[in-house]
């Protein structure tokens, strides 16, 4: 539990400085293109080091790794509040993207061998901690930018990894994973040639991808109508709390439903919310949305996770958790970075039309994968 609990804190530092990085790009005049020039340098360093930082928990544990992270996200909310400009959002959004990820990486791999058999209940209650911090991260944010201003809410914001680290060091030590010989050898590409493994890091590719252009669109979708950035927050606090909701309930509906077939209408039902959500203008109608879209995302990820582990070869755990990091990575990388530039130019109506069709082909796939 203490894993969990310190990774979904260490999480809600990373979503409030995310809300609050794009929020200050928008304030400074910022264009779309720009905000998703920021969006993409959260990513940008993780790509390339998720595989080795993977490998390196698998030979010394989780423990290391993590402070190092934390340490990121800390300096990293800190480059706002010192630097008020674009320069220091990008430096924000480099450290806090890049140790984050170093974080998540090592975690999660620890919290998948501490489970054992448990692996579906421990993702799930991790899914319910990130969905609690998607909510208090942003809720945060918003209100400290609009009752104390950006730099104000920058410092605020590095509270949440220090509050991480010092769970960290108080860790049970009979939480902590002892680190794993690998029984394997060979690089990524060994990885890529199982196809189950292969199958499963394609759906956590798509539906990562939907979680994580919510993060980016929304706050351009509100604020181009005129929404406050508490406003703004509520909202993707919503999303949040319908990821809670739907986590809690997750064990009943595994055991009912397949996996592909869940992971499948998870990501056709996210379409449907993102076709709907340009017709949305006001807090009114964009948070039910929001919320719905929570829940059918949030469902996705834990299963996606199990099967992470299930299919992963022995000892190469936090190597296969390294490789979902770096693809997921090269999306958040890519994905904002076209999608300013594709909604400077047409504008959003056409580009949350594009994400929709995206996740409702990445649905076909999945229910392809259980025949």
């Amino acid at each position: 539990m203490p894993l969990i609990v310190l990774l979904a804190v260490g999480h809600a530092g990373f979503a409030g400085a995310r809300l609050a990085v794009s929020l200050n790009a928008l304030y400074l005049q910022a264009s779309a293109l720009t905000v998703g020039v920021l969006m993409s340098l959260m990513m940008v360093v993780a790509t390339f080091i998720s595989v080795p930082v993977g490998r390196w928990v698998d030979r010394i544990g989780y423990r290391k790794p993590s402070l190092i992270g934390l340490a990121g996200v800390v300096v990293g909310a800190w480059c706002p509040a010192l630097l008020p400009s674009l320069a220091g959002l990008a430096l924000a959004s480099v450290l806090v993207g890049t140790g984050f990820t170093v974080v998540h990486v090592a975690v999660n791999n620890a919290i998948g061998h501490a489970a054992g058999i448990h692996r579906t209940r421990a993702f799930g209650l991790m899914g319910v901690g990130f969905s609690l911090s998607a909510l208090s991260g942003p809720m945060v944010a918003g209100l400290a930018i609009d009752h104390f201003g950006y730099r104000a809410a920058f410092g605020i914001l590095s509270v949440f990894p220090l509050l991480a680290t010092a769970l960290l060091l108080w860790a049970a030590p009979e939480l902590r994973p002892e680190p794993r010989e690998r029984t394997a050898s060979g690089g990524v590409t060994d990885l890529l040639r199982l196809p189950p493994l292969r199958s499963v890091l394609v759906v956590s590719a798509l539906i990562s991808s939907g979680w994580d252009l919510f993060t980016f669109l929304v706050p351009l979708h509100g604020a181009r109508n005129g929404l406050s950035a508490t406003a703004i927050g509520l909202v993707a606090g919503g999303f949040g709390v319908g990821s809670a909701v739907v986590r809690l309930a997750l064990p009943w509906i595994a055991a009912r439903v397949p996996e592909w077939k869940l992971l499948g209408s998870a990501l056709v039902l996210a379409a449907l919310c993102y076709f709907l959500m340009p017709f949305c203008n006001t807090v009114a109608s964009m948070l039910p949305l929001a919320l719905a879209l929570g829940m059918v995302l949030g469902s996705g990820q834990p299963v996606v996770m199990s099967l992470l582990h299930d299919t992963a070869p022995p000892g190469r755990t936090g190597e296969a958790v390294g490789l979902r990091s770096a693809i997921i990575s090269m999306n958040q990388m890519v994905l904002p970075l076209a999608c300013g530039a594709f909604g400077s130019a047409l504008g959003l109506l056409p580009l949350f039309w594009a994400v929709a069709t995206l996740l409702g082909a990445g649905g076909g796939y999945a229910v392809t994968r259980r025949r």
